[in-house]
């Protein structure tokens, strides 16, 4: 996150460069698959909510670290602001210096010295008077959030202290997280016993890519909640697979899109990406709730959120819970719901089927476009046999490129042989035309050298009549 501050008198400006290298960098979240009203929340206990942020007593002890090596990735802001500097730039300069010298303190294990600094980091933020027509004013806030969330990570930490972990998951208890507990377990129990059924054929790789990072095994549950562990799953905004990605976020995380295959689609790959993306939220958050808010509706709404928070207020999850979209403010009490009654089903009445057993699969190493269809008959297998191991494939179609298609155990060789005897098979392109006042389908199939019975099939028409000025129809580029 780049932050400009800008002064009237000569223009000076001077970046404060390379933030987005404090690896609290972040990225577009996705949608989820599903939307239910929450029940309306009301002001948290103060007991739930944080306070504001207190001055230190004491001046923090700057000799924890060397002089010399208090200085950032970037150019230190000594060597680039003129000396003339004017009262609020000297201001927003010094919080910005403790900001950066808390980070190497807090990486050093100083705790302690490092929230000292932050905090009086923020009281020199508080203290900053900038007219309304500024565009410092800006540039102040966007510090005072990056400070607030640093405090709230170091918090983070302190609330975590074994080991210094700061990974943990608190399964916080409350009227939402009631909520979505009684839903589970009465008109939603269903769903969820299939689900925990059906999460039996990722969930110990899952949870053996989380170990790899460092991350609460926890959130192997978090499809639940997402897609009810279904690959294929479509949400009403387009958010797809497993870990519902919606396709801007799928593409920054590697996750392929074509004709042929979606990764979003994919088990295996949209994990990675999926554990990726969470792990970069944490670090930028500094703890789950906001993270797993951000993995729903995008890192930006949680921030404008925190944005419309009071200034003298330190931000966590539950006191931002009633300014997030709907769908948010339920998402992260559902999972924590699922995860508490996981960890004990008794208590809530709950007795989970026997889970499928993890996937096991062989890899063909293939580069012929194919039909599953074709392929499983060859094979003597059911197509279900090829298609659920390969959910990523769109059209149920090896693609026309080097493909590693995944077949039963003991098929790798027999695929590899019944591949070069089953015919190529590509899909028809279509173009779209949109249909004119006057079109009946008789002229648009005459027009384009194609059958009128092919395009009720291709675009799914009940008759020939039922088409109207603005539809958009599929027209073969070539015979079907």
């Amino acid at each position: 996150m780049g932050l400009m501050i800008h002064r009237k008198k000569g223009r000076l400006v001077f970046v404060l460069a390379l933030l987005s290298l404090l690896a609290w960098s972040c990225s577009s979240a996705p949608r989820p698959a599903q939307q239910i009203e929450k029940p309306k929340p009301k002001t948290p206990d103060p007991g739930q909510v944080s306070g504001s942020v207190a001055k230190p007593d004491t001046a923090p002890d700057k000799t924890a670290i060397p002089p010399e090596d208090r200085r950032t990735e970037a150019t230190s802001l000594q060597d680039k602001v003129p000396q003339d500097k004017d009262e609020t730039t000297v201001s927003l300069e010094a919080a910005l210096k403790l900001y950066e010298d808390a980070k190497q303190t807090k990486e050093s294990g100083d705790l302690v010295s490092a929230l000292k600094m932050l905090d009086e980091a923020y009281g020199l933020i508080l203290k900053v008077r900038i007219p309304a027509d500024s565009p410092l004013n800006q540039d102040k806030d966007n510090l005072r959030l990056l400070i607030a969330q640093r405090i709230q990570e170091i918090y983070a930490v302190r609330r975590n202290p074994v080991n210094g972990n700061e990974k943990a998951i608190p399964l916080t208890q409350n009227k939402w997280v009631d909520y979505e507990i009684s839903l589970f377990t009465g008109v939603e129990r269903k769903a969820f016993e299939d689900a925990y059924r059906q999460s039996g054929l990722y969930r110990e790789w899952i949870q053996s890519e989380l170990r790899k990072e460092g991350m609460p095994e926890e959130l192997c549950w978090l499809p639940v909640v997402e897609s009810w562990f279904r690959p294929r799953a479509l949400s009403y905004a387009r958010a797809l697979g497993m870990w519902q990605f919606i396709a801007s976020t799928g593409y920054i995380y590697g996750l392929s899109q074509d004709r042929f295959v979606d990764d979003r689609m994919d088990p295996f790959k949209s994990t990675k990406a999926a554990i990726k993306f969470l792990n970069q939220l944490h670090s930028f958050f500094g703890d789950w709730m906001s993270a797993l808010a951000a993995y729903n509706c995008g890192e930006g709404a949680v921030q404008r959120a925190i944005a419309t928070q009071n200034i003298n207020y330190l931000d966590n999850f539950w006191d931002l819970f009633q300014r997030l979209p709907n769908q948010t403010a339920r998402f992260v009490p559902r999972f924590i719901a699922v995860v508490s009654i996981i960890k004990d089903p008794a208590k809530y009445g709950i007795t989970f089927p026997e889970p499928l057993p993890p996937l096991a699969f062989d890899v063909a190493k293939i580069n012929k476009p194919t039909k599953l269809s074709a392929l499983a008959k060859a094979l003597g297998l059911e197509t279900s046999d090829l298609t659920s191991l390969n959910p990523e494939l769109r059209q149920d179609l090896t693609p026309d490129r080097d493909y590693d298609l995944r077949v039963p155990v003991g098929y790798g060789d027999k695929a590899l042989q019944a591949i070069a005897a089953v015919p190529k098979y590509l899909p028809p392109e279509y173009e779209t035309y949109i249909v004119r006042s006057g079109d009946t389908l008789g002229a648009i199939a005459q027009r384009y050298g194609t059958a009128v019975q092919t395009l009720i099939q291709v675009n799914g028409l009940r008759t020939n009549y039922l088409i109207y000025p603005g539809q958009a129809l599929k027209i073969p580029r070539r015979g079907v």
